[in-house]
């Protein structure tokens, strides 16, 4: 049935008849199980949309929350990679000032070294050199032996400060204060 009709059935000069009101009972009892019917539609709708939403608003929650942590840790591993930064930096500076002394060092080692070879072999031969100095103190046999046996081991020519002209010269002064009995 369509509104027109209805309009005029509902007109004041018109007089319908049973099966017209019947009829007009009818279709708004449609239209009104419709209307119903698009209401609760429309409700479903709305809920799910506020469940929806609801949820959204928790998803948004989350990856706030998410964002926010992993800022935070960027921050702090930003932090942390700037301390790691100026610990290398402050090592490498170190390292560098070590490696200067070291060159220094060596130059001063290897300029005594120059100078205590060039001594030495003014001093190096056997003859002229004194080596009663290096028993002196010893007063008996026994310490004789010891004191004896550890110059051999720092003089000794394998050894990196040994000099073969000193071993012999304490040789023989051990032979000599061995033969004398220790005064």
């Amino acid at each position: 049935m369509h509104e027109e009709n209805v309009k005029d059935i509902l007109a004041d000069s018109y007089n319908p008849t049973y099966d017209e009101l019947m009829e007009v009972k009818r279709w708004l009892f449609e239209e009104h199980n419709k209307v119903l019917e698009q209401k609760a539609e429309q409700q479903r709708i709305y809920e799910k949309f506020i469940l929806e939403k609801t949820a959204f608003n928790e998803d948004m929650k989350r990856l706030n929350s998410k964002v926010l942590s992993e800022r935070k840790r960027l921050k702090d591993d930003s932090v942390f990679f700037d301390k790691k930064m100026q610990i290398l930096q402050n090592g490498f500076m170190q390292l560098d000032l070590d490696r200067k002394r070291l060159e220094r060092e060596k130059k001063e080692f290897e300029s005594l070294k120059n100078s205590q070879s060039a001594s030495a072999s003014a001093f190096g031969s056997y003859e002229g050199t004194d080596a009663s100095l290096f028993f002196r103190g010893v007063r008996n046999p026994l310490a004789l032996r010891k004191r004896y046996r550890d110059l051999l081991k720092i003089f000794h020519p394998d050894n990196m400060s040994g000099d073969e002209g000193i071993v012999k010269a304490i040789n023989d002064e051990y032979e000599r204060l061995k033969k004398q009995e220790i005064v």
